[in-house]
This record gives C-alpha cells, sequence and structure tokens, in this order.
C-alpha cells in the first residue's frame, strides 16, 4: 500500500497524479473549507466535500456514499480508476484519511491512493507551489466496487460487546471518551461504547501533522493495550478521525482499515 506520500515526491510528481483537497471542519470550528480552498490551494488540486459527497439519505453526517453516488462523483472529478489520487487537508481532524478510506472501500488500487504526510501547511511552510485557479475538469467514466468487510455497522458492534471479536478502538480525545466534555453536536450524550478503547488520533502525528514513524506507531497501539495482531475496528465522533487510526494501522500492519461508519453520531444518540 501506498498509504503517504511527502510534499518532496508530490512536488516531484505534480502533474502525473490527481490532487484532492478534502478539508473539512467540525461544526463549531466556524471555518469554511471551500471558501479557503478558493483562496489558496495546492497547484492542479481538486476540491473535495467530505459532506456533499456522502449519503444525503440519512441524517447522519458524511456515511459512505451508495456505489451508483460514488462512481457518479468520482467521475465528476475526472479521475479513472487508474489515476494516482493525492489526498490532503487543511483541516485539525486529518479529514484527508476519511477520503483515503473511501476510496479503499470503493475498490481503488491500495498503491494509487495516498494521503499527503504533513497537509497542506508543511506544503506552504516548505514554499512548495499553490494556486487560486479552479482547474478545468473533464469527466471520466468510474468504476467502483464495494469492499463490504471494511465496515460495520450498531448490531455488530453491540454484539461485540459479549463477542470481543475484535478490538474497538476510538479516535475522539480522552474528555470527549470520558465523558467529561461534551460533544460537539448537541443531539449526542456523552461518554463511550463498552468495551471500547480509547487512543486519541493526535498522539499518532507529530508536531507539522504528519504520522509518526512505523515502530513509534506501534509503540503507541502497545501502550494503550491494543493487541496489533488481533482485528481491531475504528469508531470517533462521526466516522472521519477513525480513518486516522486506520491508516495508521494499515502502516503497521499492511491491512485496510474497518470502520464504524456511525460511529458515536449514531451510538451516542439521545
Amino acid at each position: 500500500m501506498n498509504q503517504l506520500v511527502s510534499t518532496e515526491w508530490l512536488n516531484e510528481n505534480i502533474n502525473k497524479v490527481k490532487i484532492l483537497d478534502a478539508s473539512w471542519h467540525l461544526p463549531n470550528a466556524n471555518r469554511n473549507s471551500l471558501e479557503e480552498y478558493k483562496s489558496k490551494h495546492i497547484i492542479n488540486s481538486i476540491f473535495f466535500d467530505i459532506d456533499k459527497n456522502s449519503n444525503q439519505k440519512t441524517n447522519l453526517p458524511h456515511m459512505l456514499p451508495s456505489k451508483e453516488d460514488w462512481e457518479i462523483i468520482v467521475s465528476d472529478l475526472g479521475i479513472s480508476n487508474s489515476d494516482h489520487v493525492v489526498v490532503y487537508d487543511n483541516s485539525d481532524v486529518f479529514s484527508s484519511c476519511r477520503v483515503w478510506y473511501t476510496f479503499l472501500y470503493f475498490g481503488h488500487d491500495p498503491k494509487l491512493i495516498s494521503v499527503l504526510d504533513g497537509g497542506l501547511k508543511k506544503w506552504i511552510n516548505e514554499k512548495y507551489p499553490t494556486s487560486k485557479d479552479i482547474i478545468n475538469i473533464e469527466k471520466s467514466k468510474y468504476i467502483a466496487e464495494e469492499n463490504t468487510s471494511l465496515v460495520i455497522n450498531k448490531d455488530e458492534v453491540n454484539r461485540n460487546i459479549n463477542s470481543k471479536k475484535f478490538q474497538l478502538i476510538d479516535a475522539r480525545g480522552e474528555q470527549r471518551f470520558l465523558g467529561l466534555q461534551p460533544e460537539p453536536r448537541k443531539e449526542l450524550r456523552s461518554g463511550n461504547i463498552k468495551g471500547s478503547i480509547n487512543l486519541p488520533f493526535q498522539k499518532l502525528l507529530e508536531e507539522d501533522r504528519t504520522f509518526k514513524k512505523k515502530y513509534e506507531l506501534i509503540e503507541i497501539f502497545k501502550t494503550k493495550k491494543v493487541s496489533v495482531d488481533k482485528e481491531m475496528v475504528f469508531t470517533c465522533g462521526s466516522g472521519v478521525t477513525a480513518c486516522v487510526l486506520g491508516l495508521a494501522n494499515s502502516i503497521i500492519s499492511g491491512k485496510k482499515p474497518v470502520i464504524y461508519d456511525g460511529s458515536w453520531a449514531e451510538y451516542g444518540l439521545k
């Protein structure tokens, strides 16, 4: 798998890849990712709206769309099955990992979907080229193939409380996990899923928003009493930061991540 690419690599290969800006912000952040994209983005990149490009038939935020909808979304972005797609973001929640996961879920070649390590911030700090220009997109004909083994639902989460078939790992901050801090979504109660393990996603990142080295990631998982050899499923507030843990585990194990898509947005409903 080709989970991460460096800023240097992207700069050298900028005309050989399709680049997506998948910046997304929590509802209480008061930031508009599309407006930020319009004012500055990596040259040649296309804006990817996580909320819009999701299942519109549910009240839950940015759930996986249908296979048919995903084919339309990706074709409208001008992306083909053979394209190497690089996703980046400029958000606190590392939303590019969610788009990386969604491409894997819909069968994109794992060698051809990557996250930009360090995101837009590192790119700008290193003075690589940015632009305000919106590129013209020629539509493609994208074919998706769902891998339903990469997602689980609420019933499976509930059954696992007793069966302990997999380790359920929650990417939210400790205060939210322990129910000491209210959820950013008002309709949710505080707390966590019984038996889940808390591993805040920020612990996996360096100060410059790059991922820690593989051996460091293994140590972090171990300090949380996570068995690296046993099956893992990742959860969080609404299925975004769970994918950061999923990408870290993919670096460790080479496995594709399994996500509880509803996450606390579904499980924590009052």
